[in-house]
Order: structure tokens, then sequence, then C-alpha cells
């Protein structure tokens, strides 16, 4: 098996993304917390995620598509906390 230099970039770029999104997912589910967190930069990489996800597929490059699918679960995770946190504070106000 031949692992070029591509592949290699590849695997850690996936790497860093998943270990970019996975704590912050996991702080806000943890903790409820979404105050620090922009609506529009959240929206914007979970759409990107997602279209990274149908490239992956259209070119079956399924380690980005995989790694984009964890990415996306990640910001509709922290996404949906948010909008329900926003929600919340606008009725008790």
């Amino acid at each position: 098996m031949h692992i070029s230099l591509a592949d290699i970039f590849g695997y850690l770029a996936s790497l860093c993304m998943i270990l970019g999104y996975l704590p912050q997912a996991i702080m806000t589910i943890r903790t409820r917390g979404t105050d620090g967190i922009s609506m529009m930069t959240f929206s914007m990489m979970g759409l990107g995620s997602i279209f990274f996800v149908v490239n992956g597929l259209m070119w079956r490059n399924y380690p980005l598509a995989i790694t984009n699918i964890i990415t996306a679960v990640c910001a509709v995770i922290i996404f949906g906390i948010k909008i329900n946190n926003d929600y919340f504070k606008r009725l008790r106000k």
C-alpha cells in the first residue's frame, strides 16, 4: 500500500477538523452554554461541512465525506442548542 504526501495531508486535515469541532460540541452539550458562539459562524461552517460531504461522496473521497459528516453533526448539535438557548432567553425577558 502506497500512501502519498497528499493522503498524509488529507488525513492530518481530517484529524484537525474533527479535533477542532469535537471539543466545542462536547463542552456545549455538557454546559449548554452558547453565549460565546456566533450563530452566523456555526451556520456557515455547518453548511460548509455538508457541502464537503456531498463533494466527498461525488468524488468517492470517503475520508473527506466521513470527516465532514462528523463535523456537520457537531455543528448541527451546537446550532440546535444555540437556537434553543436564544429562543428561551427571549421568552424569559
